[in-house]
């Protein structure tokens, strides 16, 4: 029943002016995690540079744009009240973020996109670990079930491949930990990539100094497109944490929950039927499990949430899967 400071039209009026936010929200978030999810199609065109000089103008390019960012939304303020315990933090969220985005372009153009897919399928998962190691959480019966099946795919997609899926846990370790410290950092997703840009960014331009001067670098060989793929690199990767961070504010908790799995599913489509990697029977055995555990783990943890728990936080909360 409306209270008597909401009266029904006022009721009515907001619920009208709450469903276009939340439309536009899901077609925001959608198409932020199918930008992550068409990655694969990007980076193999940056060749023939090395993955280590991608992900070098990677950071470069998206330290540049960041710059601007932080000046138009004036978030030099924020950065600057951040204390010396905040920049440490962000300085180990840039050596793994660094880390996340140069093995996944490694994977990318070294003919391993299902194994990247992997990756970010046990995420989620690999955050469960994290919180009850690191922040003494407490495991649910479903979340317990959830983590015996992925073990058990791990084991059965070690088996496949004939070594330990590294380039799949190397994605979800760091960026569940990445996400972890994230949590430790009070800044929005702009004011941290900007942040994290500084403290890494410096480092990626010696490093395409020092390609230039030995002649090693692509940056000026292969014409003017390549160039142009090169600076894309810096919009590729902010355009859709705006978008997320856009999303983040009009969708439920729920809603963007289930459309980050729109990245994983496309980056394994794309890996199988585009670059036809191969996929035995016991690889899909390996897959389904996870994709089992993923249904478990989302169906025990979004049936057991509170109904009023049905946003996100604003600018200043976790970015979750928006820096990838």
């Amino acid at each position: 029943m409306p209270s008597p400071t909401n009266p029904p039209s006022a009721v009515a009026e907001r619920t009208r002016s709450d469903q276009p936010a939340g439309r536009s929200g899901v077609l925001l978030g959608t198409g932020c995690y199918l930008l992550w999810g068409l990655f694969p199609l990007f980076w193999p065109l940056l060749a023939p540079a090395g993955p280590v000089e991608v992900l070098a103008h990677r950071l470069l390019w998206t330290l540049a744009l960041m710059l601007v960012v932080a000046t138009v939304l004036g978030r030099w303020r924020v950065l600057r009240r951040l204390p010396a315990r905040g920049w440490g933090m962000v300085a180990i969220s840039a050596v793994l973020i660094t880390i996340n985005w140069g093995v996944y372009i490694y994977a990318v153009n070294s003919g391993h996109v299902v194994e990247g897919a992997l990756g970010y399928f046990i995420n989620p998962l690999v955050s469960i670990v994290l919180g009850v190691v690191v922040l003494r959480e407490r495991l649910r019966r479903p979340q317990l079930l959830a983590l015996v099946i992925a073990a058990v795919a791990v084991l059965v997609l070690a088996l496949d491949y004939g070594r330990v899926p590294v380039i799949a846990l190397s994605l979800a370790g760091s960026f569940g930990l990445y996400g972890l410290l994230k949590k430790t950092v009070p800044l929005d997703p702009a004011s941290s990539l900007t942040a994290e840009s500084l403290v890494i960014g410096p480092l990626a331009v010696a490093y395409l100094v020092w390609l230039g001067t030995t002649g090693a670098g692509t940056f000026t060989t292969e014409g003017a497109g390549h160039v142009l793929l090169l600076a894309a690199t810096g919009p590729i990767t902010a355009v859709p944490l705006l978008l997320f961070g856009a999303a983040a504010k009009r969708v439920p908790l729920v809603t963007l929950g289930m459309l980050q799995y729109l990245t994983p599913v496309l980056q394994f489509v794309l890996g199988v039927f585009v670059n036809h990697e191969p996929m035995p029977v016991s690889r899909w055995l390996g897959f389904g499990l996870v994709w089992t555990a993923l249904v478990v783990f989302t169906a025990g943890t979004y049936l057991r949430r509170p109904r009023r728990d049905t946003t996100l936080p604003t600018a200043g909360g976790d970015a979750t899967g928006a820096e990838r």
